[in-house]
């Protein structure tokens, strides 16, 4: 998982300038994913989960249908992303020695160059267009 990407999905279920302070606690946790190493961020994101805890699992009935349901909906999606994809954002941290960014920038980037030479050859069978793939990444990378 990119860290850019998590960020951007924490924005997009926070917003940019959130109004309540829980949220813009997480925000600006979020925000310190590239400047802090893996344990720093997970103890900073544990401490935030365990003091708002309650905050988190509060509930409101609907008397009519009798269920329950979170109030704080969008705040625990953007939680609940972090804590899930935590192993993914820290894959190049774990593997340091495999010089893996921890972005996906330049890989996104081959996609656009691949995507732009794939559109000036758009009659392409799909089986020609495997082989046109697979010869623009041996090319391009020498292997």
């Amino acid at each position: 998982m990119c860290q850019v990407h998590q960020l951007k999905i924490i924005q997009r279920y926070l917003t940019l300038k959130p109004e309540l302070e829980v949220s813009k606690e997480l925000l600006i946790i979020a925000k310190l994913l590239f400047h802090t190493d893996k344990e720093s961020f997970e103890g900073m994101y544990n401490k935030w989960l365990i003091k708002w805890e309650a905050f988190l699992k509060e509930r409101s009935v609907d008397v009519k249908a009798g269920k329950s349901r979170y109030i704080h909906t969008k705040l625990r999606s953007a939680s609940l992303s972090i804590k899930r994809n935590m192993k993914y954002i820290w894959t190049w941290y774990d593997n340091i020695e495999n010089k893996i960014p921890n972005t996906n920038n330049g890989l996104e980037g081959q996609f656009s160059d691949l995507k732009t030479k794939l559109r000036n050859h758009n009659g392409l069978k799909q089986h020609r267009k495997m082989i046109f793939i697979d010869q623009y990444f041996k090319h391009k990378f020498r292997l």
